[in-house]
């Protein structure tokens, strides 16, 4: 029969009921030695502080910041069960299985890298000819001296894309809001919420993303690719959806946590690669940035998932070049061919990169801290509803419009240099000489990067040989708007990208900085602004050596590494010293409970048995019906002690684990006994197959209430040996809580059995979960304790 006693917290849906964790003068059993200090929650940092209010107590629901609104979380079963209907599957499968089993992993892996690259495509294509068109409409205007039309034009169809965008996320599919990564990065770690990888924020993500990006909006679609990539991979690899009716039964193999996590991986990297054009960039970014796992094999197929997406984009660009894409017929897909005028460089110009590291990486975390912030307004502004969004949305699109159309007003024309007589001005379409107001012969250097698109205005900056294109004020003009409305901007509810917004502000930041050291440095001021856009991106997302090869891969310069390197180690150095990076920042506020590599400090001064918590709910090996299913009802844990008692063992011992999705399939099969007496697996294999334990897709799984047990069902018995994990993780209670939560997290556990250190006590003392790491749930326990 069930009985209680204490039991760790559950992160996720496995939380324990709802009982306080502590009181502020709990006391740790541990004999290592504490200092008590009252102002610990001070000390611990704003970081420290997510989003959600975190109770005091131990919950049987975990909440966190999904996109823009509040859902619940569980943790995945990454864990391999080992039970008899696991070794059945595999004793049952032939050669011919398996290989179908490897060659379909591959086959997912490839289709991932094809799916995703036509997704990448059709988002470039779709705002080239969307912002393209917008474009054209208010420049004609313009021609035609009409500029209150025109700007009434600009602002209409800015703010009826950007409601478009809020009113999908809002209404449709909250997940999709934002870029996804930290949701991404959250998954692979072993973190599930509703929605984040569901079909409906995978068609939100995409359409709104251009939506968005062609609102004229200071952000890009290349983070939201990498949530796309994720959506498409868990799609296929979860056999389509039950809840749309659409599933292939012959992709069931991968109806696993552990499966789909590597198809994820794959997919997320698609993404990266889709973006930016950068196989090799995407593979590491995944390595680098969203995986907690890696290993050899998954990078094979991680590579020739990305490598897929080169081959498919290169042949969609081909295409495009015959004038088959719309407005602009290049296909987009930011492709920066920067020459540098020279590959050698003095010390004076490695002093000048040094500098712009350091700034880079300066202002890289002062835009972390102000993201920071602002999230924390609009988070407060999100809670009133979807209508709030909107409004919040269309009020930053005004704001934008207004600067992007406005400011360019404040510049003087600038006549065009005698050189570029047949290429200056611009005039109805993108280009370096952006005409605007300007008479004939003259160019409006700040339209130019407003009045375009971002890739273009990217191109822009980085493009060599132009010195004399951009002025310093031009240059700190764009440079602190874009920087302002890249932390404005974001957090609002559309697919919203951080790379082109620091980007952006990093290259103009660069050329700046290349203007003002032009007398002393040799250096083109195009490559300052591609190594401003590196410590930019080193100051605020903390990566190293994914960035520098997709910068690598988007200009085509393998010259520039060195220079490259250096300004992005320095840039990362200088901002680690005030922040994270805005990804783990954002993970934390979200209040998504993000097991890092190595433990927390205060972990030291404490034993696994500290925090563990009650009452635990534990089933025998063979168990009344009625209990089981009242146990299920009124508890929402995902994994329960199996405790052997007699008649079965001498003494009662720890059987084993067995996971409540299992339990509800073993009940559905109604494998019933009127006594105690245990089942032969030849019976529970006749009723059931293995797949039928397999995990459930984005659709409805089964619950308690679909059971419909009669009275009579409810007082048999059921026998749980042959679902029943019986080698799960233990530590035993005196193990230091920091050994276990690198034991936890490297072995990819949702659960870890707490034994005790001696006999005549119950078997399993509680379980430790995720939730039990979190420091926010460690100074809810002891709240005055810091390790010494």
């Amino acid at each position: 029969m069930a009985t209680a006693a204490k039991e760790g917290g559950l992160g996720g849906a496995e939380s324990s009921p709802s009982t306080p964790l502590a009181t502020p003068v709990a006391t740790p059993v541990s004999t290592r030695s504490v200092k008590w200090e009252k102002d610990v929650e001070d000390a611990a940092g704003a970081l420290d502080r997510p989003l959600l209010h975190k109770r005091c107590t131990n919950t049987t629901s975990q909440m966190a910041v999904v996109g823009a609104n509040t859902c619940p979380i569980e943790s995945l079963d990454y864990e391999v069960v080992e039970n008899e209907v696991y070794n059945q599957d595999w004793r049952s499968r032939g050669k011919l299985q398996i290989f179908q089993y490897q060659a379909l992993k591959w086959a997912l892996a490839l289709f991932v890298g094809l799916v995703v690259a036509l997704v990448g495509f059709f988002n470039n294509i779709a705002v080239e000819n969307i912002a393209g068109f917008k474009l054209l409409l208010t420049s004609d205007l313009m021609l035609k001296d009409r500029y209150m039309m025109a700007f009434l034009v600009y602002i209409g169809c800015n703010t009826t894309l950007a409601a478009a965008a809020a009113a999908l996320c809002a209404y449709v599919a909250p997940a999709a809001a934002g870029s996804g990564i930290p949701e991404v990065k959250a998954y692979l770690n072993g973190i599930d919420a509703h929605s984040i990888l569901a079909p409906s924020t995978l068609l939100v993500k995409i359409f709104g993303s251009v939506l968005g990006v062609s609102a004229g909006f200071v952000l890009g679609k290349e983070g939201p690719m990498v949530h796309t990539g994720a959506c498409v991979a868990s799609f296929l690899g979860q056999g389509g959806s039950r809840k749309y009716g659409l599933t292939w039964n012959w992709i069931r193999y991968f109806k696993n946590d552990l499966d789909r996590r590597d198809l994820i991986t794959c997919g997320a990297a698609a993404g990266v690669a889709a973006a930016f054009r950068a196989p090799v960039g995407g593979v590491l970014f995944a390595l680098e940035e969203v995986t907690s796992w890696w290993r050899s094999a998954l990078l094979w197929r991680t590579f020739s998932t990305t490598a897929v997406v080169a081959m498919v984009l290169r042949g969609l660009i081909s295409y495009c070049r015959g004038g088959h894409c719309g407005l602009f017929g290049k296909g987009g897909l930011i492709m920066f061919d920067l020459s540098s005028r020279q590959a050698t460089y003095t010390a004076t110009d490695l002093a000048a990169v040094m500098l712009l590291g350091i700034l880079g990486g300066l202002l890289g975390a002062l835009f972390n801290y102000f993201v920071d912030r602002i999230l924390r307004v609009y988070s407060l502004l999100n809670e009133k509803g979807a209508r709030s969004k909107i409004i919040l949305t269309v009020t930053i699109s005004v704001i934008t419009s207004c600067c992007t159309f406005g400011l360019p007003w404040l510049t003087s024309c600038t006549p065009c240099p005698p050189e570029l007589a047949g290429k200056c001005p611009t005039i109805g379409r993108s280009g370096n000489f952006k005409n605007f107001q300007c008479p004939a012969g003259h160019y409006n250097a700040l339209a130019s990067l407003f009045f375009n698109t971002n890739d273009d205005a990217i191109r822009n900056l980085f493009s060599a040989g132009t010195d004399r294109e951009f002025g310093v004020a031009t240059l700190l003009t764009f440079f602190v708007t874009v920087y302002a409305l890249g932390i404005l901007t974001y957090g609002v509810a559309v697919p919203s990208g951080l790379f082109i917004p620091v980007i952006l502000a990093g290259a103009s930041f660069g050329r700046l900085t290349g203007s003002l050291v032009g007398s002393i440095s040799g250096l083109d001021t195009g490559l300052f602004a591609l190594l401003g856009a590196a410590s930019f991106l080193g100051g605020t997302m903390r990566m190293t050596v994914s960035v520098c090869v997709i910068l690598l891969e988007l200009t085509n310069d393998l010259h520039l590494l060195p220079l490259i390197m250096l300004v992005l180690l320095i840039a990362k150095t200088v901002a680690d010293c005030f922040n994270k990076g805005v990804y783990e920042q954002m993970v934390r506020m979200k209040g998504l409970p993000y097991l890092e590599v190595h433990a927390e400090p205060c972990m030291r001064s404490l034993v696994a048995g500290d925090v563990v918590s009650g009452p635990l709910i534990t089933l025998s090996s063979v168990e009344r019906v009625g209990t089981v299913v009242e146990t299920l009802r009124h508890t929402g844990h995902n994994g329960f002690p199996v405790i052997e008692e007699p008649p079965f063992a001498a003494a009662p011992e720890l059987c084993g684990l067995v996971l409540r999705s299992h339990l509800l399939v073993l009940l559905q099969g109604r494998i019933f006994t009127r006594g105690r007496a245990k089942a032969s697996a030849a019976e529970v294999f006749r009723t059931l197959a293995p797949f039928d334990f397999a995990k459930a897709g984005s659709g409805k799984g089964l619950k308690v209430e679909d059971l419909g047990l009669s009275e009579e069902e409810m007082d048999m018995y059921v026998d749980l040996h042959p679902i029943t994990n019986r080698s799960p993780y233990t530590v035993v209670e005196n193990m230091s809580l920091a050994k276990a939560a690198v034991l936890f997290r490297g072995l990819a556990l949702r659960h870890m059995c707490v034994v005790p250190m001696t006999q005549g006590r119950p078997p399993v003392v509680g379980i430790l979960t995720r939730h039990d790491f979190m420091p926010q749930y460690i100074r809810g326990l002891y709240p005055n304790t810091i390790p010494r």
